[in-house]
């Protein structure tokens, strides 16, 4: 069972306010985006393009991939695939916003905080996600949400990439073999 929580007309009506609310903290003088390998990529590029059109130039993008940040590395990951991180800017002295798709627990973002204090220290780090699905373990408060969402632990939300554009529902884990 699938329900349409955004559909590309509401994804691209969240990711502007975002990027609004992005550029009233201090436009994009020593700002940085930051997506989460994979899902947040592509959501730091579109803001970087709105920001781009609000302030007249976009702020630098990079990516990370969390995968040996996490805490479950070892036991959760007996054969990791791990992709390329690429910040191709000095983070030192910057506001960097992460961005992820989704949040939930809470350690994806910690993993991802680790990781990006690898590539130096920067000013402040805030945090921006499509979709807050709740169910946090540690604390830790998205700055930018689009949505947020209290789902029951039979459920979770799937973000998709299509050609219309992003997508994010809420599935039943049943229907995804039970995760």
């Amino acid at each position: 069972m699938s329900e349409v929580l955004l559909d590309p007309v509401a994804v691209a009506r969240g990711l502007r306010r975002v990027a609004g609310e992005i550029a009233e903290h201090g436009g994009v003088r020593d700002l940085a985006l930051v997506g989460i390998r994979r899902g947040g990529e592509p959501l730091a590029e579109r803001l970087a393009a709105l920001l781009r059109e609000l302030e007249g130039e976009a702020p630098p993008t990079g990516s990370i991939d969390i995968t040996l940040y996490r805490d479950d590395a070892a036991t959760a990951l007996p054969n990791p695939k791990i992709g390329p991180s690429r910040i191709p800017f000095e983070v030192r002295g910057k506001r960097v916003v992460l961005v992820d798709d989704v949040i939930y627990t809470g350690r994806t973002i910690r993993a991802a905080l680790d990781a990006v204090l690898d590539y130096g220290r920067p000013r402040r780090i805030e945090l921006c996600v499509l979709v807050d699905r709740g169910g946090r373990e540690l604390p830790i408060h998205p700055d930018y949400t689009v949505r947020r969402v209290e789902l029951g632990p039979g459920q979770r939300i799937e973000v998709a990439q299509k050609d219309d554009g992003a997508w994010a529902t809420i599935e039943d884990a049943s229907t995804l073999g039970g995760t």
